[in-house]
């Protein structure tokens, strides 16, 4: 069976919980087994073990899953569709990932390593800046992300959406943001591992 490592309140475990739950794929959880520090080199979580190898980085998790199952609803065969949702996927943890760092963790985890008043101001005007785009995105395609299909870069972003509302900065009204949200919430995925009150 597959065996994921890592405590659920991680949002990038969480990243694979949510897919897991869209597939229907049975898993057996360790949320705080060491076995990961042997698995991983970074020393990271969430590591998959599954038919007898070790794979880390939650997107790639993602996609390594939806794959298997053959589950092209979440990520397309056809290339130019499948990259679509893989560039959102690569935005969030690249450019949305950089911007929320300093913002988040001095004011959610509350790290003296991020308490510069300015920095973390710069830090939440550059993630409402990207928001803003998410969200101009989504006021094209009227629906998900990378189109009218829901797919996993919808998981990742909503992730990324309910850290963005729980973290304690302002937020600009986005309407076709909001709209998704409210589309995701139909999903018992979303429910349970991104609107859950952990950020």
């Amino acid at each position: 069976m597959l065996k994921i490592l890592g405590k659920p309140t991680s949002i990038n475990v969480r990243k694979v919980l949510w897919t897991c739950a869209e597939i229907g794929q049975p898993y057996e959880h360790e949320p705080h087994g060491d076995g990961h520090l042997a698995l991983n080199p970074n020393g990271l979580v969430p590591v998959i073990v599954d038919e007898g190898q070790a794979l880390w980085e939650s997107n790639t998790i993602c996609r390594y899953l939806a794959g298997k199952h053959g589950r092209t609803d979440l990520l397309p065969a056809e290339p130019m569709a499948r990259a679509q949702v893989e560039k959102w996927m690569d935005w969030q943890a690249t450019e949305l990932n950089t911007a929320w760092r300093y913002a988040f963790m001095g004011l959610v985890r509350g790290s003296p390593a991020y308490a510069d008043a300015k920095a973390i101001a710069a830090s939440a005007a550059e993630w409402n800046r990207l928001m803003t785009l998410l969200d101009a995105r989504l006021a094209a395609t009227g629906a998900y992300v990378a189109g009218d299909q829901f797919s996993l870069a919808d998981i990742v972003l909503g992730l990324s959406h309910n850290r963005w509302l729980s973290t304690p900065i302002e937020h600009p009204t986005l309407p076709a943001m909001q709209a998704w949200a409210a589309r995701l919430a139909t999903r018992a995925g979303y429910l349970t591992h991104a609107a859950n009150g952990v950020p």
